[in-house]
C-alpha cells in the first residue's frame, strides 16, 4: 500500500476548487477566498487510512500549463470539480479535463479521477442523471460526490473517496464493462482460497472461514454471521455452497459483490493481507524478507517449519501411499506462479519405485534448498503461505542460521543437521554412482536416469548415535582444473578412484595435496567399482600408504553394482566424520582386528553393558541409604571415585591407541 496520496482538484474557474479545500482545513467556509491555496499536507493519524495526504490546488489565474501538466504527472488521483448550477462547467469535464488528464498521464498507469459536483445548496436538484452517461463512459472514474463548500456538506467524504480511490483502485480489480472481476485478481483470489483450503477438500468449511477472518481481519465470525454469508451465496451463485462450506465459486462472488456494493477495500484488505501489491503481484519485500547470514554460517529449517511442510505434504497425499504423484504435485504448487521443481530433483532425494518423490524425499529436498539457496526457500515458503498458516511474522521465522563453524570446532560440538560433502574424482571413476547409491539405487537403476536428468546433488538422512542428520552429496566439476570457493566450501570431502583403473587414483591424491592437505576439513578415500578386480595404482606409493602418511582413514571399499539397494554404512561415517572434524579417528574399518575395533566391541558388548547395569543397582539398592545421601562426605568420595575411574580409563585408552 502507498505510503502516502497526492490529490490534485482541477477545473474551470470560479467552480470552487480553492473553497472546497479551505472548508476541510477550517471547517468553516471562508470569507476570503485566494485564487488559489497553498499545498497542504493532512497528518496521517487524522485521515480514515492512516496515510499521509496531500491535497493540491490549481489555479490557471496564477499556474502555466507547463505547471499543471507537472502537477497531473505527479497526481494519484484527480478530482475534476465543477458547479452543479452552471452546465457549461460540467460539459468542460468531457471536452477538456479528461482528454488533457489522459494526454499528459501514462496509458499503463491509469489515475483515478472523482468528479465533483460543487455549490450543491444552490440548486434543488441533483445532477447525477447528468454526470452518470460520463462515468459509464470513463472507466478511470471511480465516483462522483455531490457536495457544498459553503455549508461543508460531504466535504471529508470527497476527500476519504480521493484518499481511497488511490489505496483501494477498483481498476485492477474489476471491470465494469463486463461486471465481473479481472483475471488477475481471480488469480491472486484463488491462491488466497487455495492457502486457506487448509485441509484441501474443495471448501472452506466454518473453521477454515474463520481462520481466514481472523487472519484478514482480527475478528472471527459469528455463527449465525456465518450462515447469513452462505445463504446470499446459495440464493445467487449455483454451487456457491457445498457440504456447508464456501466453494471457490461463491468466494469469487462474495469479492465481487463487495466492489459492486462500493466495498473494494474488503477486497484489498484480503489482497494485501496474503502479500500482494497495488499490481496484484506479490510483493518483493514479502517474498524475499530480510535474513542476515553471516559467513561459515549455514541455513536450516526449523521444527516449526518441518511441521509446517508435513501438514503441507499430508494435505496433497491424497491415496496415502507416502509419496507425490505428478497430480498431487501440481496440486501443491498451484500456488506458485511456475514449477519450481524440475526432472532432475527426481535423482536428487529418494523416489519410490515408480519414481515419484517420497515423504522422506520431499522433506529433503526443502533441506536442500534451504541450505544451498535459502532466498528461494523463502520465496518458496511465500507461495505457500507460510506466514498466514503458521501465524508467523515472515518465512523468516522458518530458518535458523546456524553458528560460525570455527566455534563448532573450538567447543568440539555442533547443533547442526545438515552436513555438506562435496565429492570430487576423475571422469569415470564412479562419483555419480556413488551419490545414486546414497538415494538406494544400484547400477541397474541408474541405467536408466537420462542424460538430461542428471543431478550433481544428493540428500538423504543417516543416523548418528541415534540422531537423525542429513548428507548433501555434491559433486563437483572443477572448470579450467581450479577449485573455487565454493567448490572448498563444506564439512568433508570425498576422494573416489576406481580400483580399477591404474591412472585414477592420482587425481584424488593431486587434489587433496592442492587444497586440503594443510586444511582442517577431514577428507576420506572412497576406492570404487570394488565389485571389479583391483588393480595397482600407478602412484608413487598405495592408496592405504598415502592414508596413513597423511593420517586419513584407510580407503573404503564400495560398489553400487549389487543385486539390492546398496550398503550406506559408508555414508553413516561420512557423516559421523562430518559433526566430529576435531575427533581426527584414523580408524573407520570393521576388521575387527584393529585396537580401535576391538575397543569399540568390548565397550559395546553385551557382557559390559550386563556388568554395568548390575553394579549400578547393587549400589544404589544395598549399599547407598537414605542417610548416605544427605551425607556431603559420601558424595565427596563417589566424586573423587569417578575422577579416579575417568583418568584411568583414559590413560588405558591412549595406551591401547599408542599400541597401534
Amino acid at each position: 500500500m502507498r505510503k502516502d496520496v497526492r490529490i490534485l482538484l482541477v477545473g474551470e474557474p470560479k467552480v470552487g476548487k480553492t473553497s472546497l479545500i479551505m472548508s476541510l482545513v477550517s471547517e468553516e467556509f471562508p470569507e476570503v477566498v485566494p485564487y488559489r491555496a497553498e499545498e497542504i499536507t493532512i497528518p496521517a493519524d487524522v485521515t480514515p487510512e492512516r496515510v499521509p495526504t496531500h491535497i493540491v490546488d490549481y489555479s490557471d489565474a496564477e499556474q502555466t500549463e507547463e505547471q499543471l501538466f507537472q502537477e497531473i504527472s505527479k497526481a494519484n488521483v484527480i478530482c475534476i470539480v465543477y458547479s452543479v448550477n452552471n452546465k457549461k462547467s460540467i460539459d468542460k469535464v468531457t471536452s477538456h479535463w479528461i482528454p488533457l488528464i489522459t494526454e499528459n498521464t501514462d496509458k499503463d498507469s491509469r489515475v483515478p479521477l472523482i468528479l465533483v459536483g460543487n455549490k450543491s445548496d444552490l440548486v434543488e436538484h441533483s445532477s447525477m442523471e447528468t454526470v452518470l452517461p460520463i462515468m459509464n463512459q470513463y472507466t478511470e472514474i471511480e465516483t462522483c460526490v455531490e457536495c457544498s463548500a459553503k455549508n461543508l456538506k460531504n466535504i471529508s467524504e470527497l476527500f476519504y473517496y480521493a484518499q481511497k480511490a488511490v489505496l483501494h483502485p477498483t481498476g485492477p480489480l474489476y471491470c465494469p464493462e463486463n461486471k465481473d472481476l479481472k483475471l488477475a485478481c481471480i488469480k491472486a483470489l484463488a491462491r488466497i482460497y487455495k492457502v486457506s483450503d487448509l485441509d484441501n477438500d474443495g471448501i472452506l468449511n466454518d473453521n477454515e472461514l474463520n481462520f481466514f477472518q481472523r487472519t484478514c481481519f482480527n475478528t472471527p465470525l459469528a455463527p449465525q454471521a456465518l450462515e447469513d454469508v452462505k445463504n446470499v451465496v446459495r440464493k445467487n451463485v449455483i454451487d456457491g455452497v457445498r457440504d456447508n462450506g464456501l466453494t471457490l465459486k461463491g468466494f469469487l462472488f462474495l469479492h465481487t459483490l463487495f466492489i459492486q456494493r462500493g466495498r473494494h477495500e474488503t477486497t484489498w484488505t484480503v489482497l494485501r493481507r496474503f502479500g500482494y501489491d497495488d499490481d496484484l503481484e506479490l510483493h518483493q519485500d514479502y517474498l524475499f524478507p530480510l535474513l542476515k547470514v553471516p559467513p561459515d554460517c549455514t541455513t536450516e529449517l526449523n521444527h516449526n517449519a518441518y511441521l509446517f511442510l508435513q501438514g503441507i505434504f499430508d494435505k496433497h497425499d491424497k491415496d496415502r501411499d507416502c509419496a507425490l504423484s505428478p497430480e498431487e504435485l501440481r496440486d501443491l504448487f498451484d500456488v506458485f506462479p511456475y514449477m519450481p521443481w524440475g526432472p532432475d530433483v527426481n535423482n536428487t532425494v529418494c523416489t519410490n519405485d515408480q519414481g515419484w518423490i517420497t515423504y522422506q524425499g520431499y522433506l529433503s529436498l526443502w533441506t536442500l534448498t534451504t541450505y544451498l539457496d535459502v532466498q528461494r526457500c523463502l520465496e518458496y515458503l511465500g507461495y505457500l503461505g507460510y506466514p498466514i498458516v503458521a501465524e508467523q511474522e515472515s518465512q523468516v521465522a522458518a530458518i535458523m542460521v546456524t553458528r560460525d563453524k570455527k566455534i563448532d570446532l573450538q567447543k568440539k560440538q555442533t547443533q547442526r543437521s545438515v552436513f555438506r560433502c562435496n565429492v570430487f574424482g576423475d571422469v569415470g571413476s564412479g562419483k555419480s554412482g556413488f551419490l545414486q547409491a546414497f538415494l538406494g539405487r544400484n547400477r541397474m537403476r541408474q541405467k536408466h536416469i537420462p542424460e538430461e536428468h542428471r543431478s550433481y546433488y544428493a540428500i538423504s538422512t543417516t543416523y548418528v548415535y541415534g540422531q537423525e542428520k542429513y548428507l548433501l552429496l555434491n559433486e563437483v566439476y572443477p572448470e579450467d582444473e581450479y577449485l573455487s570457493d565454493a567448490d572448498l566450501a563444506c564439512d568433508i570431502v570425498c576422494l573416489v578412484y576406481d580400483s580399477s583403473n591404474p591412472y585414477s587414483f592420482e587425481y584424488c591424491a593431486k587434489v587433496f595435496k592442492e587444497y586440503f592437505m594443510d586444511t582442517k576439513t577431514p577428507c576420506m578415500m572412497i576406492a570404487a567399482k570394488s565389485d571389479l578386480a583391483e588393480v595397482k595404482q600407478h602412484y608413487g606409493c598405495t592408496p592405504l600408504e598415502f592414508c596413513r602418511k597423511h593420517k586419513m582413514p584407510p580407503p573404503q571399499s564400495f560398489t553400487c553394482n549389487t543385486a539390492d539397494v546398496p550398503n550406506k554404512e559408508i555414508y553413516t561415517k561420512l557423516t559421523t566424520m562430518a559433526m566430529h572434524p576435531h575427533a581426527r579417528l584414523r580408524c573407520m574399518c570393521t576388521c575387527n582386528r584393529c585396537t580401535f575395533c576391538l575397543c569399540q566391541n568390548f565397550l559395546n558388548s553385551e557382557l559390559l553393558q550386563t556388568m554395568k547395569t548390575k553394579l549400578y543397582s547393587a549400589v544404589l539398592s544395598r549399599h547407598v541409604t537414605q542417610a548416605h545421601l544427605k551425607s556431603s562426605t559420601f558424595w565427596l568420595r563417589a566424586s573423587v571415585g569417578a575422577t579416579v575411574f575417568a583418568v584411568l580409563g583414559l590413560a588405558m585408552y591412549r595406551v591401547l591407541l599408542k599400541q597401534r
